[in-house]
């Protein structure tokens, strides 16, 4: 009989193959077997081996890719741009949210071509199959929705997102005007839709235990989405959202009473001083399980920087005890992202991601800005490039502003210059 990661380390087994990942992470064995089984971190590629690693409690704050064709523009091509893009910049997760014809093309792809582990939201594939099928995205079929969702664990998908809080009982309490902007997640939209049309439970929530029976045969990771996410930070922290949290709270502990690993998805617009409290609200309501954020966006009034609006929130997040950032594009809000965009969503995810890591304290955080900072006042501008987030673009940048001279910023009156000796020689005031 196969054991799901959970199951084995509850029966006293531990894999050889996770003190490896143990020392990856920078934490004790033992720390990281007693967090997995509190259920407080989840280990996503451990069962396919494609960059294995840790989200959740006492490792880095991880980031998350999102790539994906749209049925607007579809390009096999493109996605494999976007998937190198997002690796190039160190994304530790990729997840493909193609909405086109060929998703099944695409995902074959990226499952080939990553070296990091990957997620999926299979009702994007269910909602494509209706409306081939039936005439319209909202007539989803249980059957195939949880077809689709084996098939997608059998081809080795590390984690997917399922929107099984998206239920009946609060879709007719809160109806469509009860928010600004109403559900802005697909997934959720998807589901809210086809339970107001139908009359019918979700799926994913009714027949739940079927999604825990695949999650454990294929020891897939569960991403219990947020289907009722705020769209508007006018509607941040609203009883449709805080009913969602307390229904994933519920379909986790469920989850982990089966042996079946699994995360907590949350907000994604959120004004910047609630972001710490609704961290806080969602670990209290859903166990401690890891938390994984999209941004939050901060302010709705910066389409084509939105990178920026969401790293902001994903800093107050990550340190509020956020363990897993879903990057946000500059593009977030007015088209398909393309490489370049995909490239900065992960850079800024990552520098936000990293100053939380800072203000946890998560060891060797606070070294690399050290090391770069002695590099910087000793101007070893070769050093201080390749300690760079970014070295690429550091480097690139200074050729073409400084070359290989001093830098242009300061000239003479560079700090370090001015507050040595030699500096001072050589200074105008020097002079006097």
């Amino acid at each position: 009989m196969a054991y799901t990661l959970l199951q084995e380390l509850r029966n006293g087994r531990i894999p050889g193959g996770l003190e490896e990942v143990a020392r990856k992470e920078g934490i004790r064995l033992d720390l990281l077997v007693s967090n997995i089984l509190r259920g407080f971190a989840v280990v996503l590629g451990y069962r396919t081996g494609r960059g294995t690693m840790v989200v959740g409690r006492d490792v880095s704050t991880k980031v998350n890719a999102n790539i994906g064709a749209s049925t607007l523009t579809s390009s096999l091509e493109n996605e494999q741009k976007k998937l190198r893009a997002a690796i190039r910049a160190g994304s530790d997760a990729v997840m493909d949210l193609s909405l086109s014809d060929n998703i099944p093309d695409i995902r074959k792809m990226v499952l080939n071509e990553s070296n990091v582990p990957i997620g999926t939201v299979p009702i994007y594939e269910a909602a494509t199959m209706a409306r081939h099928r039936r005439g319209a995205v909202v007539k989803l079929d249980a059957g195939e929705m949880f077809q689709v969702i084996e098939d997608q664990m059998k081809e080795g998908v590390d984690f997917v997102t399922v929107h099984c809080g998206v239920i009946k009982e609060l879709i007719e309490k809160y109806p469509p005007e009860f928010r600004l902007e109403g559900i802005v997640s697909r997934g959720g939209a998807i589901t809210a839709a086809y339970i107001r049309e139908s009359g019918k439970e979700n799926p994913l929530y009714e027949y739940y235990d079927r999604l825990l029976d695949l999650a454990e045969t294929y020891d897939c990771v569960l991403s219990l989405g947020d289907g009722m996410r705020p769209g508007a930070v006018h509607d941040a922290s609203d009883a449709l959202e805080v009913g969602e949290q307390e229904v994933l709270g519920e379909l986790q502990r469920r989850a982990f009473d089966r042996g079946v690993m699994a995360m907590i998805e949350g907000p994604g617009h959120v004004p910047l001083h609630l972001v710490a409290e609704s961290v806080k609200r969602i670990k209290t309501y859903t166990n401690g399980a890891p938390l994984y954020l999209l941004g939050p966006i901060v302010t709705d009034v910066a389409p084509g920087y939105d990178h920026i609006t969401s790293a902001i929130g994903a800093g107050v997040a990550g340190m509020s005890g956020a363990d897993f950032i879903c990057y946000v594009t500059p593009s977030e809000h007015l088209g398909l992202p393309g490489e370049q965009d995909v490239f900065d969503g992960v850079m800024a995810a990552r520098i936000a991601a990293h100053a939380a890591d800072i203000a946890k304290g998560f060891p060797g955080a606070l070294e690399w800005d050290r090391r770069i900072s002695m590099a910087r006042k000793a101007l070893d501008w070769d050093r201080q490039i390749e300690l760079s987030i970014d070295p690429e673009k550091a480097r690139r940048v200074r050729a073409e502003r400084s070359g290989e001279g001093a830098c242009t910023m300061c000239g003479e009156y560079c700090v370090f210059l001015v507050l040595n000796e030699k500096g001072r020689e050589h200074s105008p005031e020097g002079d006097k």
